[in-house]
């Protein structure tokens, strides 16, 4: 058992195998220590977040001991009940290569893929993705060299010793040998996913087609919208003593946010929320909201508001040098008046925000007095880009309502916690972001881990919530790790993972909670706010520190 540190707040647990990390996990569980927050199972690793202002790292690292060397954290008996039955029609575009790469016949292989036993080990990579492991070691392939941008919700897949289903359309590198109908994920259900860690599961092969009721564009039956949000959200009507805000347009890209799922993980569901927390907590507070009510989150500049019905707003985050078209005087000819940063103005009705390309920093949040009424998803109102969970993508003329939840009137207000624009990232500058090395720095030589301080990346235009991609210089891996994979584990929002090209990404809100690409270490909790404001083509410096390793 090794205890290596994932952030300044998470340490990742490394043991024998997936068995142990999920008695762990379940130890925990069921026997909660004070301090530690909701762990993450992988193959053979537990991800435990924590408290250090209430849990030191040394004395939970003493715990995790203590607590795996107990029965309840050694052996963890798993679930019993019958299995879940896929039905499967294999005619996956992979099967001819993984045939031969087992060096047998397509036959064979699904024969072998019916044949074994399938068991759930945990939950990751996208809501309702579950890594199955199988009791047929013939059945070991690799991930493909060049993952697609697209593999088919309902695909069924094989990587390294795992099998999976697809829940949704989505980025993915695994070999793909048939595709089924089971439907694995739906927010609207509850539970959302078939499946827990411990079941069992059957593929069994059948001939015809999957049924026509999946959607042509790949969501599940019956959900389209749910798994998958559509990119408009039609206009509607104020409801009585209400009031809206209507996108006239929405430029680079808006989304409503609030601070997200936190506690899903066993569902495969990350927290994700706002980009930036630290300014939608201030906008808010401008305006008299709770600190975690929805807001929009505007990126890049070009969005544009109209106020239907009187509504107060404030702004927080990146400066977008916002400014306040008055209604009537819409004619091309107005003169408008520059809009105030983290204090609460009022909008009249037909009244236009507008959001200009920000000097610094990147995302800008609207605050609106009583908060973005939209449908909560699994108790939240955030967008997820990468799972695809929450509000549509707002387009031009869609209206956001609004409870006006008091008097339009805005009220002065004192400090409400805005980071200083003037300290926000711009392009051409260097921000410095202070790193923890680790769990995987050793996979990386020496001279590698020099480079990682010693150069500036420069964040591409490929970047969004998801992740930062830099580039610079290539980080080499050893020599005995070169060419190696890593088992699917838990990672962290500002880890900074590395695939095989050597050119880091920077974890954003929206990554996936497991990983299989070694990280190198992660941007301290502190500073993590700060990755939604970097825009592409900032530079970015590693101010590297060491954890230390508990061994």
């Amino acid at each position: 058992m090794r205890v290596l540190p994932a952030r300044d707040d998470a340490l990742l647990v490394e043991v024998d195998d997936l068995d142990q990390a999920l008695a762990l996990h379940a130890s925990l569980h069921d026997d909660p220590v004070p301090g530690v927050g909701q762990t993450v199972p992988g193959a053979r690793t537990l991800l435990v977040p924590f408290d250090p202002w209430r849990l030191p790292a040394p004395r939970l690292t003493a715990a995790l001991r203590e607590r795996a060397s107990s029965p309840a954290g050694r052996s963890w008996p798993g679930k019993r009940g019958g299995a879940l039955q896929v039905p499967t029609v294999y005619d996956g575009e992979d099967l001819s290569d993984v045939a031969r790469l087992l060096g047998c016949s397509p036959e064979e292989v699904v024969r072998r893929h019916t044949g074994a036993s399938w068991v759930v080990g945990f939950v990751g990579f996208a809501p309702g993705f579950a890594y199955l492991t199988g009791d047929d070691d013939r059945l070991v392939v690799p991930r493909r060299e060049s993952p697609r941008t697209r593999v088919p919700a309902g695909s069924v897949a094989l990587a390294g010793p795992y099998s999976g289903v697809y829940p949704r359309a989505s980025p993915g590198g695994w070999q793909l040998v048939g595709r089924t109908d089971v439907v694995t994920w739906d927010a609207d259900r509850d539970p959302p996913t078939p499946w827990a860690p411990g079941d069992r599961v059957r593929f069994t092969a059948v001939r015809e087609a999957v049924r026509a009721g999946r959607p042509a564009d790949g969501g599940s039956p019956g959900s389209a919208g749910r798994s998958e949000p559509p990119t408009r959200v039609e206009t509607t009507a104020p409801t009585a003593g209400g009031a809206g805000l209507e996108v006239v347009a929405p430029g680079l890209q808006a989304l409503v946010q609030d601070l997200g799922r936190p506690g899903r993980a066993h569902l495969g569901v990350s927290a994700a929320g706002a980009a930036d927390p630290r300014s939608l907590r201030a906008a808010n507070r401008a305006v008299g909201n709770p600190v975690g009510a929805a807001a929009v989150e505007a990126a890049g500049g070009g969005l544009r508001l109209r106020a239907r019905g009187d509504v107060v707003v404030a702004l927080a985050g990146a400066d977008a040098r916002a400014v306040v078209h008055r209604a009537g005087e819409l004619d091309g000819t107005d003169d408008p008046r520059r809009a105030p940063l983290a204090r609460p103005f009022r909008l009249r009705d037909g009244d236009e925000l507008e959001l200009r390309a920000p000097a610094r920093g990147w995302r800008t949040y609207v605050g609106v007095r009583g908060g973005v009424d939209a449908p909560p998803v699994l108790g939240s109102r955030s967008t997820d880009t990468l799972a695809g969970l929450g509000p549509a993508t707002p387009g031009a003329g869609a209206l956001l309502t609004v409870d006006r939840g008091g008097t339009p009137d805005a009220v002065a207000t004192g400090d409400v916690g805005a980071p200083d624009p003037l300290a926000l990232p711009t392009p051409g500058e260097v921000t410095t972001l202070p790193l923890v090395l680790g769990p995987h720095d050793d996979w990386f030589a020496p001279d590698a881990v020099a480079r990682l301080h010693d150069q500036l990346w420069r964040v591409t235009d490929r970047s969004d919530r998801v992740g930062l991609r830099l580039d610079g210089a290539p980080l080499t891996r050893t020599e005995a790790a070169r060419g190696g994979e890593l088992p699917s584990e838990g990672c962290v929002t500002g880890a900074v993972q590395v695939p095989p090209d050597g050119l880091p990404v920077l974890f954003g809100v929206d990554h996936p909670l497991t990983g299989g690409y070694p990280v190198i270490g992660a941007v301290r909790s502190s500073h993590v706010w700060l990755l939604g404001q970097l825009s592409p083509g900032s530079l970015v410096r590693f101010g590297v520190r060491t954890a230390g390793r508990a061994g």
